[in-house]
Formats: C-alpha cells, sequence, structure tokens
C-alpha cells in the first residue's frame, strides 16, 4: 500500500473545508468560520437597517450602531444594508429597552407585510455605559448581535424549508458529478468512480445531466515537485479539490485534500488509494450541501412561542434574584418580571 493511503490515517493527510462548512471530526480540518448562508429557502433578498427610533440614543449613536449592525451581518455573509426600509425587503427593527440599571438591546426580524417574525435580544449592558457610547462601544455591541441575529434567519429559512414540501428537507439533493480531471495515472477514472459508490445516500442522489440538478460537483487534481523525503526520495506534492455549486452556479464550498507521495508514484493504478479519498471526499461533499442548503438546521419557533419562552425565561430570572436578595435583606414582593417580546 503506496504513502498516499497510509497518509490518509495520519495527522499529515488534511482535508480543508472552503466557503461555507464546517467542523467536522478527524481527519477533516477546522474550516475557521463559519458562514450562515441566506440562500435557496432564505427569506431576505436584502434585510434593510433603518436608525431606530426607540434607541434610548442621541440620533447619532442610532445611526452607529445601525450601521454597525449592518456591518457585522455582511461578515456574516448576510446582505444587511443601513438604510430606511425599501418596500418589498425585509428588514431588522432595532430598539432598547430599560431594566432597572440595565439596557437590553432588541433585534426583531419583520416581513416585507411590517409583520414580526422573529425577536431576539442581545447583551444586557449598564445603562449609563450605554447612553454614552462611543463608537468602538457600538462596534462591540454589533459583533453580539450578528451571531444572534444570523442565528434567527437560520432558524427562519429552516422554518420555510420544513413548510415547503419540495425542499431539501423533504427530498434528497440532486447532485450532478462532473468527473475528475488531472490526476495522472488511472487517477482521473478511478477516483471518479470511487466517489460515485461513496456518495449514495438517502439525502442525496446522483444524476446523469446537469438538468434540474440542485448542486453540481467537480474534482480537479494538481501535483507539483515536494521536498527530498527523509530518505533522499524525491517527493510530489498532491493537491485534489473537490468543489461544489448550486444550481445558479454560485459556490457552495470545496474541500480541498493535501498530500505530500513519493515522487511518480500514482502515475499509474490507484486502487486502494482512490477508494480512501474518494471516501473522505464524499463526507466532505455531504457536509458542505447540508449546511449551504439549511437542511439541518432546526426551525425557528412560532412568534407566539417565542413571547411565551422568554416570559417563561423572564419569570424565571425574576424568582432567582428574588431567592437571592431574600437571603441577605428582608423579604420584598417579586419583582415585575421584563415584558414579554414583541
Amino acid at each position: 500500500m503506496n504513502r498516499l493511503l497510509r497518509h490518509a490515517a495520519l495527522p499529515l493527510s488534511s482535508l480543508l473545508f472552503l466557503a461555507g462548512c464546517l467542523d467536522v471530526p478527524h481527519p477533516f480540518s477546522n474550516p475557521g468560520k463559519g458562514a450562515s448562508k441566506l440562500a435557496a429557502n432564505a427569506p431576505p433578498s436584502r434585510l434593510d437597517i433603518p436608525t431606530p427610533t426607540d434607541s434610548l440614543l442621541p440620533d447619532a449613536s442610532a445611526q452607529i450602531w445601525a450601521k454597525d449592525v449592518a456591518s457585522e451581518l455582511l461578515q456574516q455573509t448576510i446582505p444587511a444594508i443601513a438604510q430606511p426600509v425599501r418596500p418589498g425587503d425585509w428588514w431588522l427593527k432595532m430598539r432598547a429597552e430599560l431594566r432597572g440599571d440595565q439596557v437590553v438591546p432588541i433585534y426583531t426580524i419583520m416581513t416585507p407585510k411590517n409583520q414580526i417574525r422573529a425577536t431576539q435580544e442581545g447583551q444586557a449592558v449598564p445603562a449609563g455605559q450605554w447612553s454614552t457610547g462611543d463608537a468602538p462601544f457600538f462596534a462591540l455591541v454589533a459583533q453580539d448581535a450578528a451571531p444572534r441575529i444570523s442565528s434567527v434567519l437560520t432558524g427562519i429559512q429552516a422554518d420555510d424549508m420544513e413548510k415547503d414540501p419540495h425542499s431539501l428537507k423533504h427530498r434528497a439533493a440532486r447532485v450532478y458529478f462532473t468527473g475528475v480531471t488531472g490526476a495522472p495515472g488511472d487517477g482521473d477514472i478511478s477516483l471518479a468512480r470511487a466517489f460515485l459508490a461513496s456518495f449514495h445516500d438517502n439525502e442525496d442522489t446522483i444524476q446523469n445531466s446537469k438538468e434540474n440538478a440542485d448542486f453540481t460537483v467537480s474534482s480537479t487534481v494538481k501535483l507539483t515537485s515536494g521536498p527530498t523525503g527523509t530518505l533522499g526520495h524525491p517527493q510530489q506534492h498532491i493537491e485534489i479539490v473537490w468543489r461544489v455549486v448550486d444550481k445558479a452556479g454560485k459556490e457552495a464550498g470545496a474541500a480541498t485534500q493535501l498530500h505530500d507521495i513519493d515522487a511518480h508514484s500514482l502515475d499509474g493504478y490507484w486502487g486502494d488509494v482512490a477508494v480512501a479519498a474518494a471516501q473522505e471526499a464524499a463526507e466532505a461533499v455531504k457536509q458542505i450541501i447540508g449546511r449551504y442548503s439549511g437542511r439541518d438546521n432546526a426551525p425557528l419557533a412560532a412568534p407566539n412561542a417565542q413571547q411565551a419562552q422568554a416570559q417563561a425565561q423572564a419569570q424565571a430570572q425574576a424568582q432567582a434574584d428574588n431567592t437571592t436578595n431574600s437571603s441577605t435583606t428582608p423579604a420584598q414582593p417579586s419583582p415585575t418580571p421584563a415584558p414579554a417580546l414583541p
């Protein structure tokens, strides 16, 4: 068994996720910062963020808050723009609520019909710090808000997919595989056959044409001269890239396999090496499709359920605070729970 196959079980072996992938067990590497995709069934094509009018802030500070949140959402690949609401757009209503000596930022996703779709609270901050906050302060507030809002939008996408009988939550993804190019020896054929054999499951199906395909997968192999081995043998660096695009041709992600091998050791028959590489790649491609399509995401609870949950949490917190206070001070009436979210 040649060195590439042996390396498949060693730390030297790596499969790198790019563009919209997620952490998976060894030997897959950490892809870095993940991104929530507003794709396929996602509601907003654009998320407007008007300057909040109920922010407990001067207008100039409210504008900074809106712009910073839009900027951070862009980093999450969400098409957010700090601007007045435009007809047909989803939008983010931001406000701030005073609770004792704390201010709680509140973010509400609004539909184009101005209906509340979901609400998410941010981290509470001291009221004095909120009212005198500067640009760096609101940048931190926005950094806290962005992943929370992104998570809500992911849930909205999943909920819409759950209701759509034609979405990938209710059927297998149709995948067109174009094949492998650039491999030495019989690699183009062996890798392609092994990938097709490894890819079949209930969530994805391979088809023979691009027509009506949800995703297209292609693979390229590149060989370059590598360092001299420990025993003085010349080596080559092999890079196998498995690229996935959606039906519109937009990249959904890519997985890259990197190995150092004995020079020309794959110029002939690939055999078990193709099987090992293809099995790893097939799992990576499934992960990419699952993450990009959102089919594995949990649907967001209905607005009424969210309100009930938030009210229950507020009541539980109020009871806990009252219990803590009663241990050191005379008993007082239970504080009024925080108002239910809109």
